[in-house]
């Protein structure tokens, strides 16, 4: 005993003898000479031969803007041998280089740094070089490289309003209130001010008058996707009811839906013009970083009047030959610049009057990849009298697609994106400046190399925030400065101003004479707009969607289009119960709404309680005589309470109104069968089955009926034998039932070997479910089979 624990404690002193060590290791490295930096530039050369080095960021000739935070060095080093870098940067000011070292391949300036190196670099070059050495050789350089930078005179001097969105956009269009927008300066070291966030309805663009006086945004407010909120800008803000207007009241007698995107509030801050009557292809695409393909296929430019509160078409602008969409004004507001193509309709489009259109319909720019181009043009505003729209040279018929134009503050230069097709999130997007009258289109030197797009000058006209995915497919903010002559400097990322999992775009500088925005509440928010959060969320997340529906009847019990709703949302969840409860409700407060008796009836039926169904489905069908899912429910519940007779009447009626309706032509099948009338089953079978090649039952309803029909029209074993065989490849043969189908498809052909196998294996799958009910049934289909085949072999004597 006592060697054990000798033992014991020597081992316990061995371990924490190696735990010294490797301590000691680690202080020892931790406490490395320091790395010799002047030896290290001593030993440098600029025209020696290195290895390569290349920088990630910032890019050569880089300007940055005086009120700037420090930025994040960045460079990559392919000579594999490279442990410790030195940053050295020198200057043109005669007063010596700084120099920094660094364990890894970015380097961050201090604050003070960062302020000294701007400081000396206002208006002049500085060269940043990177010398890559090993720490046990530090005298022998093994890579470099070198660019160089400046800070600009030019402040950027605004702050900048974005919004931040979820990926892939599909979630966000889901669930709006996950949207949020920020509004903060350039010289924040932390991210900018959440000012509005967990807006229920969803919020698209929007745009500031050029004293940053008042805010435009789209809303989707009551149900109304043309809806648009104009506010006086101030530190606390309130949306309420009072200041929206919807677009959809253009003309609003014509029955035409309007989407009403890519609204712009004029520099005045008088007017806002739109694109109305519109119709886009806006639909999912798979992928995180361009989950989405949006772009205008038809509509005209309408201008609202604050003033007037009235709305009219602008001439030049509203020809429905075209779509008209994406409009700017000119900084006097004199003019109006537009992206413009030949309107178009899509072949496997239903005119059923929807703004936007299903994937399927949209199959031929998804899949066949059919271009869609914009030209920009220009026309007069003339205080909305419009005038003759002209092609803007350079951004125009130039076999390339031309949007979102941008206006400098001073209206000498015009910033737009080109893209191979469409509009919006297009990976090709890029930069282009051209004079506002028009002319050559030169290529804008900050231009990343994935998406540039979402652009806004600052007020003073030396800057421009942009949108790239140059870094991730979660869209980042950039900064460029441009120059008298219209030149770009290479882009200048606001590292601080984005999340590592959200997407910031519609940046918007906004006058710093402007109210400091703090706070954006909403009050137009009611139960209705949660309610329409809900449905958006129904089919892909019915949990929260429940949750958006109680918020709803919070706000207003008497509700019932909400308990309805609800109602729905608890039955898909298996709360049948609790669903019952705000069927009834609903039908209490509008109780002609066919909906809530309808379903009403199916919860019912789900619940078991057949007799108290019949009611409730035959009250839907007072109401709605042409509501097929009360015929179909009607039909169940009749045939359970033993009344066949009406039960078939309303499932054939169910199928008159909704032919498509698979599920309630399928149990009219069985009903017909039940009835003993296969023959007309039979036609209904083969409407399933078109429709639905691979419905396992069917195919096996189908196949025991060709098999073993009396009735020679109906009967056909080899088709019967054909149509089992595929039930039970589908079920990959291990479905009992389809294995004595397919077993009695090959009896009624005299296969009566085939037939007994197929049986034993339909006889093992039920002994090892403990079926013994099925098993006795297949033991005796399997001695007919050997009694018939034993009959059928020539007499031996």
């Amino acid at each position: 005993m006592l060697k054990s624990r000798k033992a014991l404690a020597f081992l316990a002193f061995g371990v924490v003898a190696i735990g010294a060590g490797v301590l000691g290791a680690l202080w020892i490295t931790s406490r490395a000479p320091p790395v010799d930096v002047d030896g290290i530039l001593a030993a440098y050369r600029e025209d020696g031969q290195y290895g390569e080095l290349a920088f990630r960021y910032p890019l050569d000739e880089t300007l940055f803007p005086p009120e700037i935070v420090a930025p994040t060095f960045r460079w990559e080093d392919t000579c594999g041998h490279s442990d410790t870098w030195v940053v050295t940067i020198s200057f043109r000011d005669g007063e010596g280089r700084m120099s920094f070292p660094s364990s890894t391949v970015e380097w961050t300036p201090s604050d003070e740094q960062w302020e000294t190196i701007k400081r000396r670099s206002l208006e002049k070059s500085a060269k940043v070089t990177v010398l890559g050495v090993n720490r046990t050789a530090p005298e022998r350089i093994l890579s470099a490289a070198s660019v160089s930078i400046a800070a600009s005179k030019d402040e950027v001097g605004a702050p900048i309003f974005y919004r931040e969105v979820i990926l892939p956009l599909i979630e966000a269009v889901k669930d709006p209130s996950l949207i949020r927008w920020r509004f903060g300066e350039i010289s924040s070291k932390k991210q900018p001010e959440i000012v509005l966030e967990n807006l229920p309805v969803c919020g698209n663009c929007h745009s500031f008058s050029a004293d940053g006086g008042v805010l435009g945004m789209d809303v989707d407010y009551a149900n109304d996707k043309g809806s648009y909120v104009i506010k006086t800008v101030s530190e606390e803000m309130t949306l309420d009811k009072s200041s929206i207007i919807t677009w959809s009241d253009y003309e609003k007698e014509d029955g035409r839906p309007t989407f009403g995107l890519l609204s712009r509030v004029s520099p005045d801050g008088k007017y806002t013009v739109s694109t109305v009557k519109d119709q886009s292809v806006f639909v999912p695409k798979p992928g995180l970083a361009f989950s989405q393909l949006f772009f205008p296929i038809q509509g005209i430019l309408a201008v609202y009047s604050r003033e007037t509160g009235t709305f009219r078409a602008l001439p030049g602008a509203d020809d429905e030959q075209f779509v008209q969409s994406n409009p700017i004004w000119s900084p006097d507001g004199k003019h109006i610049v537009f992206a413009r193509s030949k309107a178009y309709r899509l072949e496997n489009a239903r005119n059923d009057g929807r703004v936007l259109l299903t994937p399927e319909e949209c199959d031929e720019f998804l899949v066949g990849g059919k271009e869609f181009l914009f030209d920009l043009y220009r026309i007069p505003f003339n205080e909305g009298e419009g005038g003759n729209p002209e092609p803007l040279e350079g951004a125009s018929h130039n076999g390339m697609s031309n949007y979102f134009a941008k206006y400098s503050p001073d209206g000498k230069w015009i910033v737009f994106c080109k893209a191979k097709s469409y509009m919006l999130l297009q990976p090709d997007s890029e930069l282009y400046i051209i004079p506002a009258s028009g002319g050559k289109a030169r290529r804008l030197r900050c231009n990343t190399g994935r998406m540039n797009s979402w652009h806004s000058w600052s007020p003073n006209g030396k800057w421009l925030v942009f949108s790239s995915k140059a870094n991730s497919d979660y869209t980042q903010l950039f900064l460029t400065h441009i120059d008298e002559q219209g030149r770009s400097s290479p882009a200048v990322v606001l590292s601080q101003f984005t999340a590592a999992d959200r997407a910031a775009n519609i940046p918007e500088f906004v006058h710093p004479d402007a109210g400091a925005i703090k706070r954006i509440r909403e009050q137009f928010v009611d139960d209705d707009s949660y309610r329409r959060a809900g449905d958006n969320l129904l089919v892909h997340d019915p949990d929260d969607a429940v949750e958006r529906y109680r918020n709803s009847l919070e706000i207003n019990p008497n509700n019932a289009r909400a308990h309805r709703a609800l109602g729905t949302a608890l039955a898909m969840r298996g709360m049948l119960e609790e669903a019952r409860a705000h069927f009834v409700e609903a039908i209490r407060l509008e109780p002609e709404v066919a909906e809530a008796h309808g379903k009403l009836g199916v919860v019912l039926q789900r619940l078991g309680k057949f007799d108290q169904a019949v009611e409730p489905c035959r009250a839907a069908l007072r109401i709605d005589p042409q509501d097929p899912t009360a015929h179909v429910t009607l039909g169940v519940v009749l045939l359970e309470l033993g009344n066949p007779g009406e039960a078939k009447a309303h499932l054939s009626e169910a199928v008159r109104i909704e032919p498509n309706d698979l599920s309630s032509r399928y149990k009219l099948v069985e009903l017909l069968l039940g009835e003993g009338k296969p023959g007309e089953a039979v036609p209904h079978l083969r409407r399933v089955l078109n429709e639905k090649p691979d419905f396992v039952p069917a195919l096996l309803k189908l196949a025991s009926i060709r098999a073993t029909s009396e009735d020679s029209p109906l009967r056909d074993v080899d088709e019967a034998i054909q149509l089992a065989s595929r039930a039970c490849e589908l079920t990959q043969y291990r479905n009992p039932t389809g294995l004595m189908t397919l077993s009695g498809a090959y009896y009624e052909a005299g296969r009566f070997a085939d037939a007994i196998s197929t049986a034993e294996q339909a006889l093992w799958i039920a002994r090892h479910a403990g079926d013994k009910r099925s098993a006795n049934a297949i033991q005796q289909h399997i001695a007919s089979c050997k009694q018939r085949a034993q009959a059928s072999q020539p007499d031996s004597r």
